[in-house]
C-alpha cells in the first residue's frame, strides 16, 4: 500500500524517543487525536502483537491491533480494522534521531496531525534527555 510520510529530527537518543511512542500513558501528551489508550492485557507499554482500545479526541472508543513490529525501530497498527499510522525511529547519532510517521494514501490529510504529534514527541523526549 502506498504511504506518505512526515519526519522530524529529535535531539534525543532514539531509545528515549522509542520509549515515548510505546508508552500508552504518554500517548495523550503527544497525540492530538488520542485521549487515552488501553491494552487488552492491562499493560501500559506497547509490544509486538498488542491489541486494545483507544479513546479518540472526539470521544469514540475504537479497537486497535499492532500489525508490524521491529523493537526499538518501528511499529504499525490497524485502528478500527483499517491500516493506520506507522511510527519509525532511526538513530542519526548517539544523542539524536529522526522520528517518522507514515500514513496510508487515503489518510494524507492526517499528516498535519502527525506533524503536531512529532513536535510534541520531540518536546517530551528532549525533556527526558535533559
Amino acid at each position: 500500500m502506498r504511504r506518505s510520510t512526515v519526519t522530524r529530527r529529535v535531539d534525543a537518543p532514539s531509545s528515549v524517543v522509542w520509549d515515548v511512542v510505546v508508552d500508552l500513558d504518554a500517548w495523550p501528551a503527544w497525540g492530538p487525536s488520542v485521549r487515552s489508550a488501553e491494552l487488552a492485557d492491562g499493560g501500559r507499554r506497547l509490544r509486538d502483537g498488542a491489541t486494545g482500545t483507544v479513546l479518540t479526541a472526539v470521544g469514540a472508543t475504537v479497537p486497535f491491533a499492532v500489525t508490524d513490529w521491529v523493537d526499538g525501530t518501528r511499529w504499525s497498527w490497524d485502528v478500527a480494522g483499517l491500516p493506520a499510522t506507522s511510527h519509525v525511529v532511526r538513530p542519526t547519532g548517539p544523542d539524536s534521531c529522526e522520528a517518522t510517521f507514515e500514513v496510508p494514501w487515503f489518510a494524507i490529510p492526517y499528516l498535519l496531525v502527525c506533524r503536531v504529534a512529532l513536535g510534541r514527541i520531540a518536546d517530551l523526549a528532549e525533556v527526558v534527555r535533559d
